[in-house]
């Protein structure tokens, strides 16, 4: 006896059993090859949502583009090669031996972090969001931009560390001597102080702007000092400051706030060609967070992941993460050291200073509760960060107090941002991990 359908008499039919029913698809029918069924709603709903997921992640990530990034199958760290130091002989005597400089061959060690980051939620009705775009695209841009969020702030962070981190002993470009193509500890950039008040990025004035722009230019002039190559060279700032220096020569008040110049009537950044046409019109907005400004080959970019709290209280990922980066530093109860009044402008770097693991890419799961009635999703990636060139980093701060030297800033992100012991995050983590294996 034929099979009668839910609308007749008889025993129930296949389309009466359809809620989350893997088998039957959304309008009831059996699953199968077409033409005679089609695929479960659960059996669309993986590939259909993560490939939207990773495509929200690839549109909102930013830094993972601007650093040196390596994908791998399998195993947990790469190694990035370090070649020895070239002897200099300036008076080669008959009979003296050469001995041909360093020439070990070592490596800079980076490796993924320990547990993966994860986006997950839960649906209590899978089909609708098979078929409704509407309900399904908010779910995976919020995915992607919470996982793309993260991975930047991780890898500012790593930026951040690196501006800290002075050259190590191991390290075969390091000599204190100063022959063409070496690397000196003169290389290394000491934070440069934008602006001495506690106001902070947020509080940025004109003057200040110009500060970084000054900044930029001792960055440059550091590096071709010291041989350093200058290539992709990124600074990265909040969107207050970027702004600020987007309008600079705007007049904000009858009299110009800003010190006298030859930009007073004309915007640095308004694409005028007396000041060589720098930016870009200003009936133009300038207001997604992937626009950009040009100065003297750098390029100025905004992010709102610069660290501006205490980590260690609002974690980004593992340990090594979660630095400090409040305005008040202690490493020892009751006992101020680091800085006071401390905020980030910005992050001169280039695309070498730090690296980027990711091991294939984004993993997605999900998986039916029926104790609970809903369909759980989650979307998880394993990442690794690890500095391998620190000379390349320059940070810009404000401060009240506190010297520009490396050592302060360490001691500034090892801390936390209440009395109490210190962290020793940055020892232990980015500190720690920076080290040339043989």
């Amino acid at each position: 006896m034929p099979q009668a359908n839910s609308t007749g008499s008889g025993s129930l039919g296949y389309d009466a059993l359809v809620y989350r029913d893997s088998v039957n698809d959304v309008t009831g029918q059996p699953s199968g090859p077409f033409p005679t069924g089609n695929a479960g709603a659960n059996k669309l709903w993986l590939p259909l949502w993560s490939g939207e997921v990773i495509n929200a992640y690839d549109q909102y990530n930013v830094f993972e583009n601007l650093i040196n990034t390596k994908t791998i199958t399998s195993g947990f760290a790469y190694e990035f090669p370090i070649t020895g130091s070239v002897a200099l002989n300036a008076s080669w005597d008959a009979g003296e031996e050469l001995i041909g400089g360093d020439s070990a061959s070592t490596t800079f060690k980076v490796a993924l972090d320990k547990r993966p980051m994860a986006a997950h939620f839960e649906t209590d009705n899978v089909d609708l969001l098979v078929t409704q775009w509407d309900y399904r695209s908010e779910l995976a841009r919020q995915a992607g931009l919470t996982l793309a969020n993260t991975r930047d702030r991780q890898v500012c962070m790593g930026l951040v560390a690196a501006c800290a981190l002075g050259p190590i002993s191991g390290d075969p470009r390091l000599t204190t001597a100063t022959p063409a193509g070496s690397l000196t500890t003169d290389a290394f950039h000491v934070p440069g102080i934008v602006a001495s008040d506690a106001n902070g990025p947020s509080g940025c004035s004109e003057a200040e702007a110009l500060n970084v722009l000054q900044e930029i230019e001792n960055y440059l002039v550091t590096c071709q000092e010291n041989d350093i190559a200058v290539t992709d060279v990124y600074c990265a700032v909040t969107p207050k400051v970027f702004q600020v220096i987007r309008a600079l020569g705007i007049p904000r008040t009858s009299g110009g706030s800003i010190p006298a110049g030859s930009f007073q009537q004309y915007p640095l950044f308004g694409a005028s060609e007396e000041v060589g046409s720098l930016g870009a019109p200003l009936a133009m907005g300038m207001n997604t967070m992937m626009d950009s400004l040009d100065y003297m080959g750098v390029k100025i970019i905004k992010t709102n992941h610069l660290p501006k709290v205490d980590h260690a209280a609002s974690a980004i990922g593992g340990s090594k993460y979660n630095l400090n980066a409040s305005a008040t530093s202690y490493s020892a109860t009751g006992v101020t050291t680091g800085y006071t009044g401390f905020g980030i402008f910005g992050v001169i770097f280039q695309k070498e200073a730090i690296a980027g693991l990711s091991l294939m890419g984004m993993k997605v799961d999900t998986v039916q509760d029926v104790r609970r009635n809903t369909q759980f999703t989650v979307a998880s990636m394993m990442k690794g960060t690890g500095v391998i060139r620190p000379e390349l980093c320059k940070i810009l701060i404000g401060a009240t107090a506190g010297n520009a030297t490396r050592a302060v800033l360490r001691d500034h992100l090892n801390g936390n941002g209440s009395s109490g012991a210190a962290t020793n995050n940055l020892t232990n983590g980015f500190g720690a991990e920076y080290v040339v294996t043989s």
